[in-house]
């Protein structure tokens, strides 16, 4: 399955936030958003980062509730690992797994156009493998 099948099932939105807004309302747009990154972009939909609730604890734990009030750029990750729609959930999970992260940013023509998480992927894997041992099962019984 492709990035492009997991977009058309699950949609395109993304929680985008920008640059300057502080960490605190980072974590209250997270929070009503149910979801764990927001992507910083541009006025033209160009990631410039990503802050995930790791950023934010780390910051925390480093520096104090003081944290809260400084910017998301001061701590969001500026070398943005990204996809494209016609990467495979194989794909997604080697970089999931060699960066240590679990959202990936879809860029399409230099612009966001979705993100993956760690559970989309999940879910799909789990999919596979029931259709996997649906098939089987048939295939067994019609022997």
């Amino acid at each position: 399955m492709t990035v492009a099948a997991i977009l058309s099932e699950k949609g395109r939105k993304v929680v985008t936030v920008d640059g300057e807004m502080p960490i605190s309302r980072i974590c209250a747009t997270l929070a009503e958003n149910r979801i764990g990154a927001a992507v910083i972009v541009d006025g033209n939909q160009n990631v410039q980062g990503i802050i995930s609730e790791r950023d934010i604890v780390k910051i925390v734990a480093s520096t104090g509730g003081a944290a809260l009030n400084q910017p998301a750029s001061s701590v969001m990750t500026r070398e943005v690992i990204t996809c494209s729609e016609e990467e495979t959930i194989g794909t997604l999970m080697e970089k999931m797994t060699e960066g240590k992260f679990r959202h990936l940013p879809v860029v399409h023509n230099g612009k966001l156009t979705g993100i993956i998480s760690i559970g989309d992927v999940v879910k799909r894997r789990i999919a596979e493998a029931e259709m996997d041992a649906q098939a089987m099962r048939e295939y067994i019984a019609a022997g």
